[in-house]
């Protein structure tokens, strides 16, 4: 169309729109001709001229003098349009509402706030408990938000925040301020029959599910009364059912009859506990259900230790007033928790975890519960039963009630400082025998799993001693141990001796420790985590020798052993680490097909949750296993040429300069082995040492590129005109370079070196050594 009559009719558009009831007409004219879509052609068709009617209600016209007014003006009309009852055009009015609504929150959230979200809440909001309300002018019983009112509202909030379905943070913020008057009418609508109870969860649930899970928490625990991060329904309003199947709010009736108040209060609170036991169970695919019971149990243990440590001002004779409150809002928080930790436990324990970090992060809060405070006064049987369960859910976990891998491993990695101050602190002697047993089986993934192990797993599964556990490893329980003493060390050999077995996923019922090395393959893999250094590197020096002899068990629990190795390998003490270090070497060395891409890809990406320096320490322990596998496989290193000098070369380009000087030294090495092997790899080889040389801001670094140069050219000795002849020029270039421009006397040392290396390989080639030889011919 011509600019003229865009103009044109922008402007009569504009001003039929300021009218009053021109939203309507407007939507009406545009929308004129459609009746919803039938058809999928028709049903797009309709989307997009709501979509296009909701942009034009939501840009403010060129007559209007201010974005203000405007707002002012429209936004009751756009908020009219939800309400609209004609069936056929309702479904196309909601959709223009919902996308001018979405729209407006997003472009002035501010205005949007004021003149359409708050008018929306208001019915909500009116009765909340942040809220200021004048309720003594209010007679008892006076209806402060009607039926009518409050349903339109809750089907206003489902149609704008679930069916628009954008969670912006102005959404859900403004949301969040109206949540616990939504929970109280869906506790509400739970004990009535009203049609409130679907649209309520629904809105719920939404909330739970598109926010942030920290914030999700918070919410429920809003919910729950244990905190005040969402303002709930007025203590002074109360729910009344409705006539047409809704709800009411009016103004509380005072109760004369303080048993009656308290039957109230006390009902009121069992309804709100089981309504959120509700509603969690429709989060258990996400684990928000998890989270929350995990969160609870963390609230028990630390409501506990402030109930310990203050207190009893009733039994006190100088406590005030005021103390006798804290301290009996303490104990009502603790009833609440317990209530909460009871009714969940009741309500969705079968599944509410959905995986093994929400299973460990459980057993951690029992287990830290039992650490600081053990089952002591009369409460202690139920805390022992609490700790037997849950040691027994880790020894099911680990005897095969749940497939694991090395990931999960590492997770469950974190309850061993737990199992053994456990093991140390606990009164009972059985419970530190059994914390002690699984702390064995976590560190050695299952390798080593004492008899306690598998009677605990036994116990929680169901299985009689000696069945087969249910698992797709095809995991075999340990047959039940006899009790021994925990103080003679005598007796701990002959457990780990007599009692324990070697599992491994996949096998058949896993042989007697007696029948697998002269010395116990069993105890060595325990006296591998031993806490005192020599009887660990003895135990790993051990260790190694049966796989330099190949002993069948050690050839069957490679992969056991090799963690053992990696895992001691980040020990500090370094009579252990250089044990751990020539373990992982000769088990290299005897299976490079298997273990050096291990090797190779925990170098390059070292261990999630260690720091920087301790990652690049480990690395470089890693760096110097494989220096010795290239030492040990010859000339068979070949085959695996490129992994190494690609692993070494992103070691060279490290931030921390020690690991960068490191991967340059094994480089170096490498190079020096490889020989007439290296081939093209050779340009990126000296590519990299050029420019560390050149540019590194590091002495040391440039120092250890240098000598890598020197190494290569020791290697190479008389072929070095043949492998390096299309770098040999860079390389002299580089070395004449540094002797003359570097500042460091080591590295100006190394390049002198490396330049007398060249001149003398360089002769030999030029001018061979002239040696008398002695001929005999026989002439014809």
């Amino acid at each position: 169309a011509p600019a003229w009559l865009r103009r044109l009719c922008g402007h009569l558009l504009s001003e039929r729109l300021l009218r009053p009831g021109g939203v309507q007409a407007v939507v009406r004219g545009v929308l004129e001709g459609t009746d919803g879509g039938a058809g999928a052609e028709a049903a797009a068709l309709d989307w997009r001229k709501c979509d296009a009617v909701g942009k034009i209600l939501a840009a403010c016209p060129q007559q209007c003098l201010s974005l203000e007014d405007y707002y002012r003006q429209v936004c009751p009309q756009i908020l009219d349009l939800l309400h609209i009852q004609d069936k056929v055009a309702a479904r196309q009015f909601q959709r223009v509402a919902t996308t001018t609504l979405l729209t407006m929150a997003r472009e002035q959230p501010q205005l949007a706030e004021r003149h359409l979200l708050q008018p929306l809440l208001a019915p909500l909001r009116r009765c909340s408990e942040a809220a200021e309300l004048a309720l003594e002018d209010l007679a008892a019983g006076a209806v402060l938000v009607p039926e009518a009112e409050l349903g339109s509202c809750v089907e206003n909030v489902l149609k704008v925040y679930v069916v628009g379905n954008d969670s912006s943070s102005l959404l859900l913020g403004s949301l969040q301020a109206v949540l616990g008057v939504v929970f109280s009418l869906y506790s509400f609508a739970r004990q009535n029959v009203s049609y409130l109870r679907s649209p309520c969860q629904d809105i719920l649930l939404w909330f739970l599910e598109k926010a942030e899970r920290e914030q999700s928490l918070a919410v429920l625990e809003g919910l729950a009364g244990l905190s005040s991060h969402v303002p709930t329904l007025h203590p002074q309003c109360q729910l009344r059912a409705g006539s047409e199947g809704g709800a009411a709010i009016v103004v509380e009736e005072t109760i004369s009859d303080e048993d009656e108040a308290l039957y109230q209060k006390v009902s009121l609170e069992q309804c709100h506990v089981e309504s959120l036991v509700e509603l969690l169970s429709h989060c258990q695919k996400s684990g928000l259900a998890g989270d929350f019971f995990i969160h609870c149990l963390k609230e028990l243990t630390q409501v506990a230790a402030e109930d310990e440590a203050a207190p009893n001002p009733a039994v006190e004779p100088g406590g005030s007033l005021l103390e006798l409150e804290q301290y009996q809002a303490r104990q009502g928080r603790k009833l609440l928790v317990l209530q909460l930790v009871a009714a969940l436990c009741e309500g969705v324990s079968d599944t509410v975890f959905t995986d093994i970090v929400q299973v460990q992060e459980f057993l951690a809060a029992v287990l830290q519960r039992a650490c600081a405070h053990p089952a002591q006064g009369p409460g202690a049987a139920a805390e022992a039963q609490t700790l037997a369960m849950a040691m027994g859910l880790v020894a099911a976990v680990l005897g095969g009630a749940v497939q694991l891998k090395s990931s999960d491993f590492a997770v469950l990695k974190r309850l061993v400082p737990l199992l053994e101050e456990l093991s140390r602190t606990y009164p009972e002697p059985l419970t530190q025998e059994l914390a002690s047993d699984l702390r064995i089986a976590i560190c050695t993934h299952g390798a080593c799993s004492p008899g306690t192990v598998g009677a605990a797993a036994d116990g929680v599964l169901g299985r009689k001693p000696g069945t087969a556990a249910p698992s797709p490893a095809g995991r075999a329980p340990s047959p039940p141990a006899p009790r021994h003493g925990r103080g003679s060390p005598s007796a701990h050999r002959d457990r780990s001796k007599e009692q324990s077995t070697c599992r491994e996923p996949g096998a058949s019922p896993a042989p007697r420790a007696d029948s697998l090395a002269p010395a116990g393959l069993q105890e060595l893999l325990v006296s591998a985590y031993d806490p005192q250094p020599p009887s660990r590197a003895a135990a790993l020096r051990h260790l190694a020798s049966l796989v330099t002899q190949r002993d069948p068990e050690a050839i069957r629990l490679q992969e056991k052993l090799l963690q053992v190795f990696l895992e001691n390998v980040q020990h500090e003490d370094a009579f252990v680490y250089l044990s751990a270090i020539q373990g992982v070497a000769l088990l290299s060395s005897e299976y490079p097909e298997r273990i050096l891409p291990v090797l190779l890809a925990q170098y390059e990406c070292p261990a999630q949750g260690t720091g920087d320096t301790m990652a690049a320490v480990t690395r470089m322990k890693l760096g110097e296993v494989l220096m010795r596998v290239t030492r040990a496989l010859g000339d068979m290193v070949f085959q695996h040429r490129e992994p190494l000098i690609r692993a070494f070369l992103r070691g060279a380009r490290d931030p921390d300069s020690a690991l960068r000087a490191s991967s340059l030294s094994n480089l170096g090495e490498l190079c020096q082995h490889l020989g007439f092997q290296l081939g093209s790899i050779i340009q990126e080889v000296t590519c990299c040492v050029t420019a560390i040389a050149r540019t590194d801001p590091e002495a040391e670094v440039r120092r250890a590129a240098v000598h890598v140069v020197v190494l290569l050219l020791r290697g190479l000795s008389e072929k070095v005109t043949e492998v390096l002849r299309d770098v040999l020029r860079d390389l002299y270039r580089l070395l004449k370079h540094v002797a003359t421009a570097e500042r460091d006397a080591a590295t100006v040392l190394h390049a002198q070196l490396a330049l007398e290396e060249l001149d003398a390989a360089i002769r030999r080639v030029l001018f061979p050594p002239q040696t008398l030889e002695k001929k005999i011919v026989v002439l014809p």
